[in-house]
């Protein structure tokens, strides 16, 4: 028994769904989202909520069920609301600038590195240049934008100099301990 997939999507009031076969199409204040879902599985709209069911008990079946139901849960979450990730820069000399819509971040390379955003993607940079927030109504190009930010300077071990998530820990680690 699927709790995820057999819970209700509520809709918003600004929130408008097309269901066309096995299509839905979900538009909202913030923009407009696909998705295609898998034949084995059905979406339903009843008053100002969907359904999601699934035909079988089978292992894939309840797989696609919550699976489906989270995607479109998402999609709803993002032409109403957005999405959100947040980025902190440590270390001297480390910063980011917006120039025009691109990215240009000083990470202790000998260059500076231009992050193009992908379409639907808006970043904004606060803290002189500390904290940058990737704005998105799709939940995953919103993450993944951010996870190839992150990737360009890790957060290191020993000073935690680079990019990392804000909510994210860093474990310190000892340095060299000095002769005795």
């Amino acid at each position: 028994m699927s709790r995820i997939g057999n819970k209700p999507v509520p809709l918003p009031d600004k929130v408008d769904v097309t269901i066309q076969g096995q299509d839905v199409k979900v538009k909202g204040p913030k923009g407009e989202l696909y998705h295609n879902v898998h034949p084995a599985i059905t979406v339903k709209q009843e008053d100002s909520t969907l359904l999601v069911e699934r035909p079988t008990d089978e292992r894939e079946h309840r797989a696609l069920h919550g699976l489906t139901r989270a995607l479109i849960a998402n999609m709803v979450t993002g032409v109403s609301d957005g999405f959100q990730k947040t980025l902190k820069i440590d270390g001297v000399g480390y910063t980011s600038e917006l120039r025009g819509q691109d990215l240009v971040m000083k990470l202790g390379y000998s260059h500076e590195i231009v992050v193009n955003p992908p379409e639907g993607i808006n970043f904004v940079v606060e803290d002189r240049g500390v904290t940058i927030h990737v704005l998105g109504i799709d939940k995953q190009v919103v993450g993944q934008v951010a996870a190839n930010i992150r990737e360009l300077r890790p957060p290191e071990p020993y000073l935690g100099k680079g990019v990392r998530y804000s909510d994210e820990r860093i474990r310190r680690k000892a340095g060299k301990a000095g002769k005795a």
